[in-house]
């Protein structure tokens, strides 16, 4: 009798676990298609005007963001890479006492690469920079709530002519105050 009951619980048992999936054919042939890059959350840009409204900001700060933006200067990198030089530390810590001194600005980072490489490779290496420099300034003691990045790999040049001198002004983390 035990037999019989283990039997007929291992039958309901594998019959749920193995459940028939229905195979549908297509007439068309199989295309490969390149992967999808699918980023981990969306950044919504917010413009110093729109925060304003949203977080009643009067005109004073709005202005006084407005000068702080200004001053946020953009950090490069050697090509296919992603590690920070002393320039880059430089404007990094001057970015960390902007927001040290305003607890109530959080940061953007915007990873963007030359147009060398596909556009799933690039995406991975701007992912890379505005990582590199989120974790330099979390190490500066900016709390990680703070600090947003996005990749735009190759999609947002500042240049583009196909030149070494146009190509180092494209590899760059772009900051941006909200």
């Amino acid at each position: 009798m035990k037999k019989l009951i283990l039997a007929s619980l291992m039958v309901v048992i594998i019959g749920f676990g193995c459940s028939q999936k229905a195979v549908v054919q297509s007439e068309a042939p199989m295309q490969k298609t390149a992967p999808t890059v699918v980023e981990s959350k969306p950044v919504v840009v917010t413009q110093p005007a729109q925060m304003a409204q949203q977080e009643n900001i009067n005109e004073k700060e709005l202005a006084e963001i407005k000068k702080l933006q200004a001053r946020l200067k953009d950090i490069h990198f050697n090509f296919d890479k992603a590690d920070l030089e002393a320039t880059a530390k430089t404007a990094l810590n001057d970015l960390a006492n902007i927001l040290t001194k305003h607890q109530k600005l959080k940061v953007i980072i915007e990873g963007n690469c030359d147009d060398r490489g596909t556009r799933e490779y690039n995406l991975a290496l701007g992912d890379k920079r505005a990582n590199a420099a989120k974790q330099y300034l979390i190490s500066a003691g900016i709390p990680s709530a703070r600090i947003d990045t996005i990749s735009y790999g190759k999609e947002k040049p500042l240049c583009t002519e196909s030149t070494e001198q146009c190509w180092t002004k494209n590899r760059r983390d772009h900051f941006v105050l909200n």
